[in-house]
């Protein structure tokens, strides 16, 4: 896997000013980015956020995901320890496509779960991939962290990856009406640690 830093910007927002980090993936064609926070140097753990672009959580507000309420999660804790980085990983749908999410969608309309959606349209549950972190880490010189997941799958990744956790801090929000059936389908099915309906 090729992937390439290739700059780096201020990004101010609601929580505070970030650093906008760019890299490409030469055999992907996709681009990354990493949202930054702070001095990351040291020895000292880093606040950690992995996060796969879901543009109708992220940007058009669904309730049908946690995505966008996990994002904005993520920049606040950030800035109130005024440490961290969010990794923002453009693999939409984890990792259908924006497309196939929609054909997805379709089918949970009609009462699929995500898992069995994904399924009927022959990918499997869970496409996501993440190797491209490692030379990301290594350029944001990051090796240690407080990771802010739900998901065993990326706790297992980053240790594979070299990664030491020092921490997990579980990133439980915007349960509503509209994801719940979907929340328990991550947990029940995709391993996800969720408390259930208790926040």
């Amino acid at each position: 896997m090729a992937i390439e830093y290739v700059e780096s910007s201020k990004l101010p927002t609601a929580w505070g000013m970030f650093e906008m980090h760019g890299f490409t993936d030469s055999e992907t064609d996709k681009e990354h980015l990493v949202l930054s926070m702070g001095d990351l140097a040291g020895d000292e753990p880093v606040l950690v956020r992995i996060h796969s672009e879901c543009l109708t959580g992220d940007a058009l507000f669904s309730l049908r995901c946690d995505c966008g309420a996990q994002l904005q999660a993520a920049m606040h804790r950030i800035s109130i320890e005024g440490r961290g980085a969010i990794f923002y990983l453009r693999q939409e749908g984890r990792g259908i496509g924006l497309v196939n999410k929609i054909r997805a969608y379709h089918l949970q309309d009609k009462g699929a779960d995500t898992v069995e959606a994904n399924e009927a349209l022959g990918f499997g549950a869970d496409m996501r991939d993440y190797s491209m972190l490692k030379p990301m880490f290594e350029k944001m010189g990051i090796s240690r962290v407080k990771l802010m997941t739900n998901n065993p799958r990326k706790i297992d990744a980053l240790i594979g990856l070299g990664i030491d956790i020092a921490e997990r801090l579980p990133h439980e929000t915007g349960r509503n009406p509209h994801n719940s059936h979907y929340l328990e389908t991550k947990r029940g099915k995709l391993g996800h640690l969720l408390e259930g309906d208790s926040e």
